[in-house]
């Protein structure tokens, strides 16, 4: 019996407001039809439940240390298995891990979204692809407002004082430097269609010569 051919694990990555959701989305609906999924690094920020709500805002949510990298490197190694893994939810508004967990089955390209997916080296020797998504800071807190206001309720001031007292400087401290690390370097989030394309094509032709 021929054994199963590992999926390929795309790690996209970038500054918050970057595009690289939208570069992940699009790589996604290119390839419609084929066994893909995608994991998105921002549901596997810590449980915080033994915290109180004043402690939950406090935390620095651009930091590595935010993260359970070690359920994120034990769920994708167990999907890489082609084993089921339970990803976990998490709560906005919340600051916080909801109980629920959403059980997901491996497919044959898992799309790793997130912040600080390079930061580790142990996930990064998961990927088979690093994308780092290029793009200019003040059209990143441009778009991280826009997205914070209407999707996460969250007031402008509040936005603009995280921002400031974390996002940008644990940009140029953490995420920026992740970016020698990839194999790809996108500019300009998902308006760079030729990018897009290269890359699902590179995918195609992978899961061509794995027979998929």
């Amino acid at each position: 019996m021929t054994k199963r051919k590992q999926p390929i694990i795309i790690g996209v990555t970038g500054g918050s407001g970057s595009g690289k959701t939208s570069v992940s989305q699009a790589i996604y609906e290119q390839m419609a039809g084929k066994s893909i999924m995608m994991l998105q690094q921002d549901t596997y920020y810590n449980d915080q439940s033994d915290m109180t709500m004043e402690e939950r805002k406090q935390v620095n949510y651009d930091h590595p240390l935010a993260f359970d990298t070690e359920r994120l490197i034990a769920d994708l190694t167990k999907l890489r298995n082609f084993e089921t893994i339970e990803m976990p939810v998490y709560n906005y508004a919340e600051f916080n891990r909801s109980k629920e967990t959403i059980r997901t089955e491996a497919k044959d390209v898992i799309i790793l979204e997130g912040i600080m997916i390079l930061d580790d080296a142990r996930l990064r020797d998961l990927m088979d692809i690093k994308v780092f998504v290029d793009t200019d800071d003040d059209i990143r807190i441009i778009r991280r407002i826009k997205r914070d206001m209407e999707e996460r309720g969250r007031s402008l001031d509040s936005i603009i004082t995280q921002y400031l007292k974390t996002v940008k400087p644990m940009y140029h401290q953490f995420v920026e430097p992740s970016k020698r690390y990839a194999d790809i370097i996108v500019p300009e989030g998902g308006e760079n269609k030729v990018a897009i394309d290269l890359l699902s094509t590179k995918v195609n032709d992978i899961l061509t010569k794995h027979g998929k």
